[in-house]
């Protein structure tokens, strides 16, 4: 068979990667040639609404044409044409049916779910693709459905798909004042939200360490001398407005936001006065005016957070300003003094959202902060969330956005992405932004949410992992499958080296105890923030010890490499470094067949923490798998949690109650 490679650019379009493609000259009779398994339906994430698998597959391999009668579908065609040459098909686009010929046609109709421009509705026969939807939003969310049904790249299961989203606001936050991160990565993450159905960019661009906008009024702003980090790296006009079209190519909206009067020293040093000053604020003016008038924006956020307002005038001036401009105003809440028409972005839980319900809009960006999140705990929790305390969006809840706050300096930009579960925390996000529901609370372990309703989930999220993930960072692994069973209390009296009955007998051959049963590869027992936030122990005490077991099967002698931690260290605080020779400061330890595993040889041990110094191999999930040793057959795993107080040292240093422990690889062979 003939293969050619390609590299497709269609109309500021770069979703092109050189791949083979298969044209429909050189299909063969035989056709398909590739395993089409009808009886394993795709999995798609976000999950529709409704979704009814038929009888069938539409044979993409036999279609040459994408019909539209509309020239408001002219783009999302052209988009649908490119996705198909990189599935290896070329299609034309047309106006008019063939006769006798397979189809995917789009068409836009008043009758598609009158509450939302996003709804679609996609129905995939033997004979052709129809895709219908009020506006050209909802043709492209049911493109990007469509892009996994076709899975194998030559079929797409017959089905029939109602959809729309809970929450018009499903958005996702960078913070490229701290750390700069190339136009390159930008856009990555850009084509991610799209292909997911997030649809707001908010980019955090000012703050203490770098004010990264250009401003041709001001240059001295993003001279290298005002900077921290990243001197002298930031976003020109061409670039930001290159991000703006970027974003607006794929239906999300460009939200900016220039952090004021806080996280503002950048601003000080390169003004020579305080923001809140007179002439700080004349700046300040100076500099939204240049802002709204250059960029074609409907937000501009002010952030007003953690900060003294010592000019009560500043922030509801400021606010007055944009208005005048033609913008809306958004700010962080709890923040400052600002209009009641100012969207509050809650990041807090000071129930502002419940007290002024119907009288202002919310985004809550509550517990979605995912630079302070385990990997394997954000995946549960965000997959367990109930966004603004709703079960779907109104008028006062407009939706949520995920952040990624990485206050701590990196040696590469794309440790921001595997130091952080950007990806899984963001498919996570996806889900539960467009579909809604979720639990009451906020939830740390599996065992204490949606046990079955995350299995399922988390299967779909390991089939996007091996589809669309394959060379991006994706720091999660399967782990719904993993049963532990915790004993304890044990009293320690303080001393977290004592050894209490199970570690006389670390390879579980005389244990007979009863226990709480903890469901994932990572098991929280008390979090760091409770009591708002809830482990696995309903009622922790300090000074004891806690134990967990689980077996696991392998098929052979054979060493195999797995993530271990006890304390994941936030990329937002100064933590301290782990001490040498051992996995935590807590006397914490883990046995497989009754023989200690080593803790790594750190590369910073026992050193205090520095925001300036990146961090190295601190977190399992960026460091080296730990090799260890199994028989063929059953494997034992005991874990010993010790703790002394509750009280961290300090804020940078909390007391994280918890283990994680599963093998690096995808799959694992823990028994369900």
């Amino acid at each position: 068979m003939r293969k050619l490679w390609i590299v497709v650019l269609l109309h500021g379009y770069s979703w092109a990667t050189a791949q083979p493609a298969v044209y429909r000259d050189a299909v063969p009779a035989s056709y398909p040639y590739r395993q089409h398994t009808p009886s394993v339906k795709p999995s798609l994430l976000p999950l529709p609404r409704k979704l009814v698998w038929k009888e069938g597959v539409f044979p993409l391999y036999a279609c040459a044409s994408i019909i539209i009668t509309q020239k408001e579908l002219a783009k999302e065609a052209r988009v649908l044409q490119f996705q198909m040459a990189e599935a290896g098909w070329k299609m034309d686009i047309k106006n008019k049916v063939p006769r006798g010929e397979p189809v995917i046609r789009l068409q836009l109709r008043d009758d598609i779910s009158a509450g939302s421009e996003e709804a679609y509705h996609l129905q995939v026969s033997p004979r052709d693709i129809l895709i219908t939807a009020r506006g050209a939003h909802g043709i492209f969310n049911a493109l990007q459905t469509l892009r996994q049904i076709v899975r194998d790249g030559n079929t797409a299961d017959a089905c029939d798909i109602q959809d729309q989203p809970a929450f018009a606001w499903r958005g996702y936050m960078v913070d490229v004042g701290r750390n700069y991160m190339s136009m390159e990565l930008l856009k990555q993450q850009i084509r991610t939200m799209a292909y997911y159905k997030l649809n707001v960019f908010h980019f955090h661009a000012t703050e203490d360490i770098a004010w990264r906008l250009a401003i041709k009024k001001y240059p001295q702003l993003t001279q290298p001398g005002t900077m921290l980090r990243n001197k002298g790296l930031y976003y020109s006009e061409a670039e930001i407005r290159e991000l703006i079209s970027y974003c607006r190519e794929r239906h999300i909206t460009f939200v900016p936001e220039l952090d004021m009067p806080g996280h503002s020293a950048a601003f000080t040093r390169a003004m020579g006065t305080d923001m809140q000053s007179d002439s700080g604020l004349a700046y300040i003016k100076d500099i939204l005016t240049e802002a709204c008038r250059t960029y074609d924006v409907p937000y501009i956020h002010i952030g007003a957070d953690e900060v003294k307002i010592i000019n009560k005038d500043f922030v509801p001036a400021v606010a007055a300003h944009i208005e005048k401009m033609g913008k809306q105003v958004i700010g962080w809440q709890p923040g400052g003094n600002f209009p009641e028409q100012t969207i509050r972005q809650l990041w807090m839980d000071d129930r502002s959202h419940m007290a002024f319900a119907g009288k202002a809009r919310f985004v809550d960006s509550r517990h979605l902060y995912i630079n302070h999140m385990d990997p394997l705990e954000s995946v549960v929790t965000i997959y367990n969330r109930r966004i603004g305390d709703r079960e779907q969006g109104d008028s006062s809840m407009l939706g949520a956005t995920l952040c990624l706050w990485h206050d701590r300096n990196v040696a590469r930009e794309e440790d921001l992405l595997q130091m952080n579960p950007v990806y899984p925390a963001m498919l996570a996000f996806a889900e539960r932004s467009w579909r809604g529901g979720g639990r009451e609370g906020w939830i740390a372990n599996i065992s204490q949410g949606d046990v079955a309703g995350f299995t399922e989930f988390e299967n779909r999220l390991m089939e996007q992992r091996r589809l669309f993930f394959q060379h991006l960072p994706f720091p999660y692994r399967q782990q719904a499958g993993i049963r532990w069973k915790l004993s304890g209390p044990y009293p320690n009296e303080g001393d977290m080296y004592k050894a209490f009955p199970p570690e006389k007998d670390p390879a579980g051959i005389q244990d007979t105890t009863a226990g709480i049963t903890a469901i994932g590869g990572t098991i929280i027992l008390r979090h760091w923030w409770a009591p708002k936030i809830s482990g696995a122990l309903s009622n922790p005490q300090q000074n004891t010890t806690w134990y967990a077991r689980t077996t696991f099967w392998s098929e052979q002698d054979t060493a195999r490499g797995f993530w271990i931690g006890f304390y994941n260290l936030s990329r937002s605080t100064a933590s301290d470094s782990p001490p040498a020779n051992a996995w935590d400061k807590k006397g914490s330890n883990v046995w497989v067949n009754g023989e200690r595993i080593t803790p790594p040889e750190w590369k910073r041990a026992g050193r205090p923490g520095n925001l300036e110094i990146p961090l190295t191999d601190e977190g399992y999930e960026y460091r080296k798998p730990t090799m260890i040793r199994l028989h063929a057959g059953w494997n034992t795993v005991l874990i010993k949690a010790p703790v002394e107080s509750f009280q961290g040292r300090d804020w940078q240093n909390p007391v994280k109650w918890m283990f994680t422990f599963l093998p690096s690889p995808e799959s694992n062979n823990f028994p369900e």
